[in-house]
């Protein structure tokens, strides 16, 4: 091998590697803004202000509607209302812009945003005729869907593994 054949291998060599790098580079950014984004999310969902309306809201009989909310809540239920709703309506803004995954929510929010949609799906159809917009909590209400056709095809793990090794093994494994 002359000298003009080594330098050129080891150029391909360099070129190749250079394009290796860049590319796990490229996959290590994104994970870190994916995760960066999920930590914001949790982080704005731990709020106090939307930890108390969330507690108000799941307060709530199933299928409340206006009247409802104001006799269980009070006069100023609505805004709790509002501000569970809005917030579930952006999330799913969000999911369906693929800049947040629905894996995501199903890991840190399925629960109470499905039983969220169960206390006011009636609220929301209420609001949508006297608003006359169709549109009103539209995300919220696919989000919840989603939500709920993830529980009817794929199993939880929490009951299966609780079911597999027993609910006092569960209690042992709990941090202290």
């Amino acid at each position: 091998m002359d000298i003009s054949t080594i330098a050129n291998l080891i150029n391909a060599i360099a070129v190749t590697a250079g394009v290796i790098f860049a590319a796990a580079q490229i996959r290590q950014y994104r994970q870190r803004r994916e995760r960066d984004a999920m930590l914001e999310l949790v982080r704005s969902f731990q709020s106090p202000a939307f930890t108390a309306a969330l507690r108000r809201v799941l307060s709530l009989p199933d299928g409340a509607d206006s009247a409802k909310i104001r006799e269980v809540l009070g006069p100023d239920g609505e805004d709790a209302v509002y501000l569970v709703s809005l917030t579930w309506e952006s999330l799913g803004v969000l999911v369906y812009r693929r800049e947040v995954t629905l894996d995501l929510v199903d890991d840190f929010f399925s629960g109470p945003l499905v039983i969220s949609w169960q206390k006011l799906k009636i609220f929301s159809e209420e609001w949508r005729s006297t608003l006359n917009r169709e549109t009103g909590n539209e995300w919220f209400h696919w989000l919840a869907e989603r939500m709920l056709e993830r529980e009817k095809t794929s199993p939880r793990f929490l009951p299966t593994l609780r079911t597999a090794i027993g609910v006092n093994t569960m209690a042992r494994l709990r941090p202290q």
